[in-house]
C-alpha cells in the first residue's frame, strides 16, 4: 500500500555501484527482506490474513540516474531514490507492464526534515472500502487518486512487533477524506482514510494500519487493516 525512511541529516545518493548515502529508517541496498502479516477486517464480518514478502534488489540506471528497487511477491516493483529531500519512489512496475511506470512527481515515503510537524502529499486509494450490493464492490479502480496528507507525528519512540521491539521508530500519520453516496438518508459524506505507519532505525517499515470506516452507511461497508513486521533481514 505504500512503500513508504529518512534520516536526521542530509541524505545523498551515491554512485550506481554502491549503497545509498543514509537512509537508516527505510534501507534500500541490496540484500534485506522483510516479511509482513496482513490481517484485514470489514465490518460485514469478513477477514482476511495473508504473508506480504517484500526484497530490496539493488541499484539499477532509470530516466538517466540510479535508482533502487524494491519487488513485491505480490508482483509489483519500485524504484526509489534518495537525496536531500528524502527518500522518495520514482516509479513502479506491475507483472501485467512492460516497462517500469514514472511517477509524475517523486512520491515520498518520508520528507526531510525528520521532525515532528514535517508533512507533504501523496495520492491513495480507498482499500477497504466496499458497496454492499453492487459489482465490482471496491472502489480502489474508481476512485485511484485521493490526496492523502502524511504528518511526521513522533520521532525516537519504541515499537513492539512479532519480529522484535525496535526503540528509535518515526510515526506517520495520514489522514484523507472521500466524498461518496452513504445511503439515501444521509446523502453524500465524507468518508474518512487514516494510515498509520512505523519507521524504525535500521529496519525500515515495521507496522502499519490503515481505517476506513463507513460511518454507518447503508450502501457502503468499510474496514480496518493492520500490516505487521515478523521478520526481516
Amino acid at each position: 500500500m505504500r512503500a513508504a525512511l529518512l534520516l536526521t541529516g542530509p541524505v545523498l545518493l551515491a554512485a550506481c555501484g554502491g549503497p545509498p548515502a543514509g537512509s537508516p529508517y527505510f534501507p534500500l541496498e541490496a540484500g534485506h527482506a522483510w516479511t509482513y502479516e496482513v490481517r484485514s477486517e470489514w465490518d460485514n464480518t469478513t477477514t482476511a490474513r495473508e504473508t506480504r514478502v517484500l526484497r530490496t534488489l539493488g541499484p539499477e540506471a532509470l530516466d538517466g540516474g540510479a535508482a533502487w528497487r524494491r519487488r513485491s511477491d505480490s508482483g509489483v516493483d519500485y524504484w526509489l531514490r534518495a537525496d536531500a529531500r528524502g527518500v522518495y519512489r520514482v516509479a513502479s512496475k506491475t507483472d501485467l507492464d512492460r516497462d517500469p511506470r514514472p511517477d509524475a512527481a517523486p512520491r515520498f515515503v518520508l520528507k526531510a526534515p525528520l521532525a515532528v510537524g514535517t508533512n507533504w502529499q501523496a495520492a491513495t486509494a480507498p482499500y477497504l472500502l466496499m458497496r454492499r450490493a453492487a459489482f465490482p464492490p471496491g472502489l480502489r479502480h474508481t476512485h485511484p487518486s485521493v490526496p492523502m496528507t502524511y504528518t511526521i507525528e513522533a520521532v525516537g519512540v519504541p515499537l513492539d512487533t512479532r519480529a522484535g521491539r525496535f526503540d528509535d521508530c518515526v510515526r506517520v500519520r495520514g489522514a484523507a477524506s472521500l466524498v461518496l453516496f452513504s445511503d439515501p438518508v444521509a446523502g453524500w459524506k465524507p468518508m474518512p482514510l487514516t494510515t498509520t505507519e512505523w519507521y524504525c532505525r535500521g529496519v525500515g517499515l515495521a507496522r502499519l494500519e490503515r481505517q476506513e470506516p463507513a460511518l454507518g452507511s447503508s450502501f457502503l461497508t468499510g474496514g480496518s487493516l493492520t500490516m505487521e513486521l515478523v521478520a526481516w533481514r
